[in-house]
């Protein structure tokens, strides 16, 4: 992980292309899940558009941070957080998808007044959504306890998908130079938006490549102590890193994400 995303894109603006501006689940059980992110993140919820099914967006204190959807009872699908990159043209961007490697597997389609999506994924299999946002720009806040801090793809090697991400969203790249350590920062106008991390045989083999979401916390330690009371899994415990303290979790239908407390 390197430092959190910046505002840019919210108090009413639109989000640059390829800014990520919204995070999503698909669950089998809306309402435990609501109940498990809303103890943890004090997160209350509102209908959402419903073209993918039944569908609720998270808030916090009136702001809308995230969104949680409904699966399929047929759809056996992995229960994961998706970050949504910011397009100006959604058809356009599906189609740079394809042509570099990537599948596109919903969309794109309107999602009623909100905006329109793609879910895609990249060569190497992990799965993220395209917004071209119109009444629903995105998140509406970030950068405080409860709200997406930053978004990683853990994948086998960065240089397998780095090239594949900067041509579909108009990265600038800055590798880690290093030995022992693969990762690339993507950048939007010289601002860090995301990163790659490239762990090879530590990637887990039921999972294969995919993104993972930080949240905010105002103490990842006891985050993660809340968490398995509510019913979630501790996956890797809190430890300090050089951009603050993190825990990775998952929650009670086996979906990963991570809680840091960005040194700022």
């Amino acid at each position: 992980m390197t430092e959190a995303r910046g505002s840019t894109g919210l108090n009413g603006t639109a989000y640059p292309p390829g800014t990520p501006c919204w995070v999503s689940l698909m669950v089998h059980g809306m309402a435990t899940t609501q109940d498990f992110y809303g103890a943890l993140f004090g997160w209350e919820f509102q209908p959402g558009p419903q073209q993918l099914g039944p569908y609720v967006r998270a808030l916090l204190d009136g702001n809308q941070v995230a969104g949680i959807g409904q699966l399929q009872p047929d759809r056996h699908l992995p229960i994961a957080w998706t970050p949504y990159f910011a397009s100006d043209d959604v058809d356009l961007t599906a189609a740079t998808v394809r042509h570099c490697g990537g599948t596109v597997g919903v969309g794109p389609l309107d999602a009623g007044e909100a905006g329109r999506l793609a879910i895609a994924s990249d060569p190497a299999g992990a799965v993220f959504g395209i917004w071209q946002a119109a009444e629903h720009l995105g998140a509406d806040l970030t950068g405080v306890p409860g709200t997406p801090a930053w978004d990683e793809l853990l994948t086998i090697d960065t240089s397998l998908v780095a090239k594949f991400y900067e041509t579909t969203f108009g990265y600038q790249e800055e590798p880690v130079v290093s030995a022992d350590f693969d990762y690339v920062t993507l950048r939007i106008e010289g601002r860090p938006v995301a990163g790659i991390h490239g762990i090879g045989n530590a990637l887990p083999r039921d999972r294969g490549p995919h993104w993972l979401t930080y949240f905010e916390v105002t103490d990842p330690d006891e985050a993660a102590r809340h968490a398995l009371a509510l019913g979630g899994h501790l996956l890797q415990p809190a430890h300090d890193t050089p951009h603050g303290r993190v825990a990775t979790l998952a929650d009670s239908e086996g979906a990963k994400f991570a809680v840091v407390h960005t040194e700022r």
